[in-house]
């Protein structure tokens, strides 16, 4: 088919664009997202392909900084594909699209797993996709945060036929200085430890979240951990459970006036904003649906602040 073959390269004044592989079984889907994107200046459709092994190809003979991966295909699907076009490229940025069901998110996060950067959610209707203004507004921010993301990734290969892709000079060991630290000056008193740890992620942040709470395991750490991530209630759900796999930490929802312990992970519920009152000794958790800031419900300011009123300055944010 003509919509399933690389498209031909792109001019130079395009040539610092962000470079855009989508790859969907659906030809409809990718001509709706192919119009979507062609649209917003700095980025540009480098590939469109209908299957995971279509992808590989297209990998292989075009620069690519982005890839829109469609789980379900013929031939090679989208779990099957992500750890072969990681492979073939280790600095790709993979956004993972999935149905809004809890098999869609559960699949999701474990692609993130896998080292896919982000996901997004696929609408349910074809008019959706089309005339959807906030289904572009979120793609098109995960691209360009993570297209500026690979641009600074030293593993980004050069663009075919372009110069090649500038690496960081390295000066000659008769040229370095080494500077002689002194004595090291331990603490006289031990550093003040915070009463509680938050965290605020959008783009790229279950993979971040998998990182550092996988490093920072369960037992270790004994405040409780609260978490806003930006995405819906279905993917919420499952967020909870993959952490608990990946770090053993309990971490799952917060639910309205569940009072916080220590040594667990609360996590935002989809559409819901997450924040903290004191209750005599106790913290407790509210939820609201108080509009959204900045775009987003859940969003992490309301959270932040709600901490800060209820701890004072023990807040490791």
């Amino acid at each position: 088919m003509a919509n399933d073959t690389p498209l031909p390269a792109a001019p130079s004044p395009a040539s610092d664009s962000i470079r855009v592989m989508l790859v969907d079984d659906s030809a409809v889907v990718r001509g709706l997202v192919t119009r979507l994107l062609e649209a917003e200046q700095g980025i540009q459709i480098a590939a469109s392909v209908g299957n995971g092994q279509m992808a590989l190809s297209a990998l292989e003979r075009n620069e690519i900084d982005v890839v829109i991966l469609d789980i379900e295909m013929p031939i090679m699907d989208g779990m099957t594909a992500l750890p072969k076009l990681l492979q073939i490229d280790p600095g790709l940025k993979i956004i993972m699209q999935s149905t809004l069901t809890l098999k869609g998110a559960d699949i999701s996060l474990r692609a993130l797993e896998m080292g896919a950067a982000d996901y997004i959610p696929k609408p349910t209707a074809t008019k959706d996709l089309a005339g959807g203004a906030d289904f572009k507004a979120e793609l098109v921010g995960k691209i360009r945060a993570l297209g500026q993301a690979r641009r600074r990734d030293p593993r980004r290969p050069a663009r075919p036929g372009g110069p090649p892709v500038a690496r960081a000079a390295v000066a000659s060991p008769a040229r370095v200085a080494i500077h002689q630290p002194g004595p090291l000056q331990l603490r006289t008193q031990p550093a003040e430890l915070p009463d509680i740890i938050a965290i605020g992620s959008s783009t790229g942040g279950p993979q971040a979240l998998f990182s550092v709470l996988g490093a920072m395991r369960a037992g270790t750490v004994s405040q409780p951990i609260v978490i806003t991530q930006h995405m819906p209630a279905t993917f919420t759900t499952i967020l909870g459970e993959h952490i608990s796999r990946v770090s053993g930490w309990e971490a799952r929802e917060g639910q309205d006036g569940e009072v916080i312990r220590g040594g667990r992970v609360y996590i935002a519920p989809g559409d819901f904003h997450m924040v903290i009152e004191a209750k005599g000794a106790d913290k407790v958790l509210r939820l609201n649906k108080n509009p959204p800031e900045n775009f987003c419900r859940p969003a992490v300011d309301p959270m932040l602040r709600s901490i800060a009123a209820a701890y004072g300055k023990r807040v490791l944010a």
